[in-house]
């Protein structure tokens, strides 16, 4: 349990890494752009995400991950 938790923030850090490394000036394109939704679409957005998420993962752990 414990190794799937760290593979999963580590993967999360690669991905977060390589757009600070590779695109910084878009990630401040993306902060303006999200200033400007609703704070209720950003909740509605990060929820969705997060369901997203948990279905990928037991997804993954049905096929043997």
């Amino acid at each position: 349990m414990i190794e799937t938790a760290l593979l999963a923030l580590g993967l999360v850090l690669i991905v977060e890494g390589l757009v600070y490394a590779l695109a910084p000036s878009l990630v401040e394109q993306m902060l303006v752009a999200l200033a400007a939704i609703p704070p209720e679409a950003r909740r509605l957005m990060g929820a969705l995400a997060l369901v997203t998420g948990l279905a990928l993962v037991w997804a993954a752990k049905v096929l043997g991950a």
